[in-house]
């Protein structure tokens, strides 16, 4: 016991300091893609054939823009590009409320909106969270596992994952959605008293991954679902599913930066 007391001691805090302070990420961390115009000759044609992902798309004014919610984070979604436009930031911060805003003309970093605040008031600091896995590979329930470790602490903001939807104030999806997961998918949503939160995890959930195409996935999120923030990755970092699901709960200040 002595022993285990002098490592703890000798090894101090070991919680991040998120949401305060700098955080650290291994060299080789891939965070949001960023798209430079000057580079772009607006050739996109070419390089949407060479990408693994629908990373990179036409915008409405014809130019080439970036796709957050359909990127794989892979190193290819930038070497494959002729003139060098894509690379990857170290940001984590990658959240969105709406769908639509993952698309941009640079790939800068989305706003969110918190929730109304009545909805805010509702519930307080207790927001408890129900997650179903339906189709996955399983490296976005790894980052969702990793958030009640002692480095992320996800529970300091009052934020626990649940067994049952009937104690849950909200859903988390995570993954392609597989025909024979649709029906659970559903269950699980009607079974969440209301008012009830859809948070899409990773790029399966929101675009449908490398699966996308598939007769046997629905491409993520039913269409009919409500989703309520859109969380990029694959998989997205633990601290990129806290900055999202603090900022919808209006926790932090959204600061928009590219």
């Amino acid at each position: 016991m002595l022993d285990f007391l002098r490592t703890r001691w000798t090894q101090g805090t070991r919680t991040s300091p998120f949401p305060g302070g700098e955080s650290e990420f291994p060299e080789r961390f891939r965070g949001r893609p960023v798209l430079d115009p000057a580079l772009c000759d607006g050739g996109c044609g070419e390089c949407q054939d060479r990408m693994p992902s629908a990373a990179l798309v036409v915008g409405t004014d014809g130019r080439a823009a970036l796709d957050l919610g359909a990127c794989l984070f892979a190193p290819e979604e930038a070497s494959r590009c002729r003139r060098g436009a894509v690379s990857w930031s170290t940001d984590h911060r990658m959240a969105a409320r709406e769908r639509a805003d993952l698309v941009s003309a640079t790939g800068e970093r989305p706003a969110i909106q918190a929730l109304e605040a009545k909805t805010r008031k509702l519930f307080g600091r207790s927001l408890k969270l129900r997650s179903v896995a339906a189709g996955s590979c399983n490296g976005c329930e790894a980052e969702l596992v990793a958030l009640g470790n002692v480095v992320f602490d996800m529970a300091r903001f009052g934020v626990q994952f649940v067994a049952s939807p009937r104690h849950a104030d909200g859903l988390v999806l995570t993954g392609a959605v597989s025909r024979n997961m649709r029906d659970a998918v559903y269950r699980v949503w009607e079974a969440i008293p209301e008012p009830r939160l859809v948070i899409a995890v990773g790029a399966c959930a929101i675009n449908g991954g490398p699966f996308r195409g598939s007769p046997e996935v629905e491409n993520g999120a039913p269409a009919d679902l409500p989703v309520d923030l859109w969380i990029p990755g694959c998989p997205p970092h633990p601290l990129t599913v806290l900055d999202g699901l603090l900022h919808l709960l209006g926790q932090l200040e959204e600061k928009r930066s590219a």
